[in-house]
């Protein structure tokens, strides 16, 4: 019988599959993008992955998100995550965590669950710098942060790149200025777009919906092809990693 990922070992040798199986992979934000890196590395026999949101699938999810169906609205992102990928590879371990991050959990999750890759996929500016400081300060040997994918038409335009070395995005500027401040160092990948954000075809009040633990989200356009675009170049980068690099063994 083949197995699961006989494909994969086609393309990648005998080698790649228990490397990937050993990696441990942190993915932070489960919206569009983080989700899509989260599918199409458990879909690359990656055998740890620890998926953290601490938000619920919503109606506006369903025209970008992998795991946003009728069936699935109003449950945990994480948890819906880990659900249909353990399904993908129940020999996986998939752990989800409903948490929200900032300057004490972060410090903590890393604490907790060591790992060989991020993977930030927070679309909040606040929670993405303290998750960022977090893991240089852990020593996370690969970080990568995935930048604004949202008001973006051309998911050809993601490239990967030194955070320090990107530009367009006004989510890199703003991140860039905050981690310089706080004295962060070169070594954070990143994946952006060298789009610019397009304006608005209307305005649209934010509803109920987009206030999140009291604060303003007001809503913005997005388009399935291209978050998933930044997702699977994230999940490209981490495979490029893991592969080059052997993970030490777990204890």
């Amino acid at each position: 019988m083949t197995t699961p990922f006989a494909r994969l070992e086609l393309l990648l040798g005998p080698g790649a599959l228990p490397r990937l199986a050993q990696a441990r992979v942190v993915v932070a934000g489960l919206g569009a993008v983080g989700a899509a890196a989260a599918e199409s590395l458990a879909r690359s026999a990656v055998g740890h992955l620890t998926l953290v949101d601490f938000d619920e699938i919503r109606a506006s999810n369903l025209n970008r998100h992998p795991f946003a169906f009728h069936s699935t609205l109003r449950q945990p992102k994480a948890e819906t995550a880990a659900r249909f990928l353990r399904d993908v590879n129940p020999d996986a371990e998939i752990t989800a965590l409903p948490l929200f991050l900032d300057a004490e959990t972060a410090p903590r999750l890393f604490a907790e669950r060591p790992c060989d890759v991020l993977i930030d996929a927070i679309d909040s500016l606040n929670p993405k710098t303290e998750l960022l400081l977090a893991a240089q300060q852990a020593q996370v040997p690969f970080i990568l942060t995935c930048l604004g994918a949202a008001r973006k038409l051309d998911p050809t335009r993601f490239v990967a790149a030194d955070l320090y070395d990107s530009h367009t995005c006004p989510l890199a500027r703003l991140l860039r200025k905050r981690l310089h401040r706080r004295g962060a160092d070169r070594g954070i990948r990143c994946i952006f777009s060298g789009e610019p954000p397009a304006a608005p075809a209307e305005t649209v009040e934010p509803s109920a919906d987009f206030y999140v633990r009291g604060r303003l989200r007001p809503p913005m356009g997005s388009l399935h092809c291209v978050t998933a675009a930044a997702g699977l170049l994230a999940a490209r980068e981490t495979l490029r990693h893991l592969l080059e690099h052997p993970c030490p063994p777990l204890v």
